[in-house]
């Protein structure tokens, strides 16, 4: 079998493009903020656009965005990190590309938590690398810790999610750093996916930043900044990465979409991104307490804005399962057969990305259909 015959599809993205065919769907199915960026954004954009800033940038990424960012992580973790380490990626996508490509040679080991967001393993097929699933669940509160990564043998990097795709953990301090100072002893990279950072309900999220300079930091627009379509993330590297990473961007990448940099130089907008944050909150709440009178949820979730429902009462087939919801109730739900292999089967993942009033709909037909 060559490398990109183990490549999985993107079930939920199936499920969306048949959705779209259909009237009166209500979506669960897709984590995409429906809410806009802060209008300093597209005051940015606006600008720019008048300006015809229509010029590559520095592979990098524009130096005032970086500056930017490196300010953004004193605000909220009170760390310094120089700008020179931090550069910016076309998407998340792009940094964990870039990640894997300098720390990795084909055929060694980057160990995943089982479940998890699909395309870093496929990430890992397209590279020749092999992906290592340890099974998690709400015995660690979905968290890899430094005990079960014990349990396993010649892994070279070791990447987390925090709060995670799909169930919405949050590594907590101890947790973190403890697995962090675990692979420092054992010189395994540490990659840390931080793209859901700000949308954190219950205390406050750690980056792993705080606790080594050698770990590898990602994050991105997309999700806390509502910022999807602009295709922009960050990547934070130790300093003797950097030069590399400059090199695997400029041919990889050119560079950042221009455009987008300018327009996230409004996004660090922090009283509105605070609003963000509590119209997550309310919907969380919402769902939460209407899906645990019909779904076992073994974790509420503290990040993120997305909810792991077990549907064994129902089924013991995720995918089929999201099928009837999709085709009997216009229900689109994402099959838990997508994150990974440990029970997914029996689980489906909603995101409440849209208006209360939206969910309150699909739970109507939920209730109606299950109860």
């Amino acid at each position: 079998m060559g490398r990109l015959d183990k490549v999985s599809p993107f079930i939920v993205m199936d499920i969306v493009k048949k959705a779209s065919q259909m009237k009166d769907v209500v979506h669960f199915e897709i984590g995409e903020p429906d809410i806009q960026p802060s209008p300093q954004v597209w005051e940015n954009v606006e600008k720019a656009v008048k300006d015809k800033l229509n010029h590559y940038t520095e592979s990098l990424g524009l130096p005032e965005l970086r500056e930017k960012i490196s300010q953004f992580y004193y605000y909220k973790y009170k760390v310094n990190i120089s700008p020179d380490r931090i550069a910016l990626t076309v998407g998340t996508s792009g940094g964990f590309l870039v990640a894997y490509t300098l720390l990795l040679e084909a055929g060694e080991k980057i160990a995943l938590t089982d479940p998890s967001y699909p395309c870093y393993k496929n990430f890992s097929y397209i590279l020749d690398t092999e992906p290592v699933l340890i099974p998690v669940d709400s015995s660690t509160d979905y968290q890899l810790t430094a005990d079960i990564l014990k349990e396993y043998n010649i892994i070279k990097a070791v990447q987390i999610s925090s709060p995670s795709n799909p169930n919405g953990n949050v590594y907590k301090k101890e947790v973190l750093k403890e697995l962090i100072e675990y692979c420092e002893e054992n010189d395994i990279y540490f990659i840390s996916d931080e793209i859901y950072h700000g949308l954190v309900y219950n205390g406050s999220e750690h980056s792993a930043i705080e606790f080594s300079d050698n770990v590898i930091v990602i994050n991105g627009f997309s999700k806390y900044f509502c910022m999807p379509g602009f295709r922009l993330g960050w990547i934070i590297l130790p300093e003797n990465l950097v030069r590399k990473a400059e090199i695997v961007m400029q041919n990889v990448f050119i560079s950042p979409p221009t455009i987008s940099q300018y327009g996230a130089l409004g996004a660090f907008d922090y009283p509105y991104l605070e609003k963000i944050k509590q119209t997550y909150l309310e919907r969380r709440d919402y769902l939460y307490n209407e899906l645990k009178d019909i779904f076992d949820i073994d974790v509420k979730p503290e990040g993120a804005f997305y909810i792991w429902a077990n549907i064994e009462k129902y089924s013991d087939n995720s995918f089929s399962f999201a099928q009837e919801l999709l085709d009997e109730i216009h229900v689109a739900v994402t099959p838990g057969v997508d994150f990974g292999k440990n029970r997914t089967e029996k689980y489906i993942r909603f995101a409440y990305t849209k208006e209360i009033e939206h969910l309150k709909e699909g739970v109507r037909r939920l209730k109606e259909y299950l109860l």
